[in-house]
């Protein structure tokens, strides 16, 4: 397909748009809940414990199959099978984060966190619809330009729900800067209804019931990849790969906090150079898999990524110190893409190409489970050490996860040409 037909397709304005309101939920289960949960003096306890409401983006793969084998409810189904689901969880989704909205973290912190758990989940559902459609619309060929569309109205949407959400809490408060969220988060149903419906062909009969045909959709492609040898290690090195960071990022709303930054320094240092960074940190990552190939890169990468970390320990020592900070986090958002470039690459090359996609979820359902898990009890950590040694622990925490990798390459190299 020649450029300018691609840059005039509507298709990519619209995975843009879909990017968008995929990305505008995340933060809010995420960095900018444990904000305001920070500035209510919650525990830092139950604030690592809202960790675990992310866990429906690492188990979506189990309810996925439902959404290709049961067709939406019948006033929706004559939008097609993508968007008549789109359109049954989106305003599920809006009156969560509106709930939210309404919530108050200092009185409250147990209802803020419900409102979002369930917004997790909804964005959950409204990305396996949103890929499903992406795939399904878009071919081989112009599959590539789609997922850039797709990432960069993310990382906008990332970026609002973020920083731009802490920023604007300073002047119309947490109420009215997460109001306007949900009215943004609306405007999927509307992209959804310009959507066309992504062509798919008919399935054919099988006899069996919609839970048999979801059970065997996900036993094909986990059967076959756990058969390989090797593989319960790889499983492993998925869990562990983003242990450290998993610690560190879920307790950082409160450690900025208690180093006396204030919102505005916050919605500052995550806001666009951070955005900035992470993508030239991608980007620089596919440069270096192509130039020294995707072995090679793993390490270099992940030992960047874990002495990188340090920086939260120096900075534990400098309370107050602006400089220190945006410098800190710009440098952990840079060298977190260049590894996180490495490591997709790597998974890509472990999915089968007639199960891509599906091999594809399951692994990078695996991969954010430490940041669920495990992160959940970081603030527990923290408080019983303090800040210094809990980001060394931190890093240390990236080491196991290395160990494996090396073990990994040294018997299941991965095949350099990833699909």
């Amino acid at each position: 397909m020649p450029l300018p037909r691609l840059l005039t397709d509507r298709r990519l304005l619209l995975m843009a748009a879909f990017g968008f309101v995929s990305g505008l939920p995340l933060a809010l289960s995420g960095f900018t809940l444990r904000q305001w949960l920070t500035e209510g003096h919650v525990s830092l306890g139950a604030i690592g414990l809202t960790a675990n409401i992310g866990m429906s983006y690492t188990l979506k793969f189990l309810w996925a199959p439902m959404l290709d084998e049961v067709r939406p409810p019948r006033p929706l189904a004559r939008f097609g099978q993508r968007r008549g689901w789109l359109l049954m969880v989106q305003p599920f989704l809006v009156a969560s984060i509106a709930w939210l909205a309404v919530c108050d973290a200092a009185t409250a912190p147990v209802m803020a966190i419900a409102a979002g758990a369930c917004i997790a989940f909804f964005s959950a559902t409204q990305d396996i619809a949103v890929d499903a459609w992406r795939i399904e619309t878009f071919d081989t060929q112009t599959q590539g330009m789609a997922l850039a569309g797709y990432v960069w109205g993310y990382r906008l949407a990332m970026l609002l729900s973020g920083a731009g959400v802490i920023a604007a809490a300073g002047s119309i408060g947490w109420h009215g800067a997460l109001a306007l969220v949900a009215v943004l988060a609306a405007c999927g149903i509307l992209i959804t209804l310009l959507a066309p419906e992504a062509p798919s062909e008919p399935r054919p009969a099988s006899g069996q019931h919609w839970i048999a045909r979801s059970v065997q959709a996900v036993r094909g492609p986990l059967g076959e990849f756990l058969a390989r040898p090797g593989a319960f290690v790889i499983l492993a090195y998925v869990a562990l790969f983003n242990l450290g960071e998993a610690m560190a990022g879920v307790m950082l709303a409160p450690f900025y906090r208690h180093l006396g930054f204030d919102r505005a320094a916050v919605a500052t240092a995550i806001g666009p150079f951070s955005l900035v960074a992470t993508m030239s940190g991608i980007a620089l990552g596919g440069w270096t898999i192509a130039r020294i190939g995707l072995p090679r890169a793993l390490i270099s990468t992940g030992f960047i990524q874990m002495g990188a970390m340090a920086l939260y320990v120096l900075l534990s020592t400098l309370p107050g110190n602006h400089l220190v900070l945006y410098g800190t986090v710009i440098t952990e958002a840079f060298v977190q893409g260049l590894a996180t470039a490495a490591f997709l690459a790597y998974l890509s090359s472990l999915c089968r190409r007639d199960y891509a996609a599906s091999q594809y979820a399951l692994l990078t359902s695996i991969a954010p489970l430490a940041s669920h898990t495990v992160g959940g009890f970081s603030g527990f950590l923290a408080q019983a050490v303090g800040w210094p040694v809990f980001y060394t622990l931190a890093m240390a925490a990236a080491l196991p996860g290395m160990l494996v990798m090396l073990y990994i390459l040294r018997t299941h190299p991965p095949e350099e040409t990833a699909p």
